[in-house]
């Protein structure tokens, strides 16, 4: 399989638990995360404060992975974070490197 960026998004309390699972993966050789803000219909998930904002603080993390791994990652946070509201999407690379 090719490689793709697989995109993880959860609560602020998720953050730490999903963070320290990825990091406690040898198949896992990095991934970036940041603060993001979501945008949407999700009112019954949102606090009254962020209902009023408009949008939620989210944390999303980014792996750049082989498809496979990308796929087995998915089943097994199922497994470890069900019920938690992670989302994810996986996009495709075209291209991707260092420039040293």
């Amino acid at each position: 399989m090719s490689d793709c960026l697989l995109h993880l998004i959860c609560s602020p309390t998720v953050e730490d638990s999903l963070a320290e699972w990825l990091l406690e993966r040898s198949d896992v050789p990095g991934f970036s995360s940041l603060p993001i803000a979501g945008h949407g219909s999700s009112e019954h998930s949102m606090s009254l404060a962020e209902q009023v904002a408009g949008r939620s603080r989210r944390v999303m993390f980014m792996l750049e992975l082989d498809g496979g791994l990308a796929n087995r990652l998915i089943a097994e946070l199922g497994d470890a974070f069900g019920g938690s509201g992670v989302h994810y999407w996986v996009v495709p690379i075209s291209a991707a490197g260092r420039l040293d």
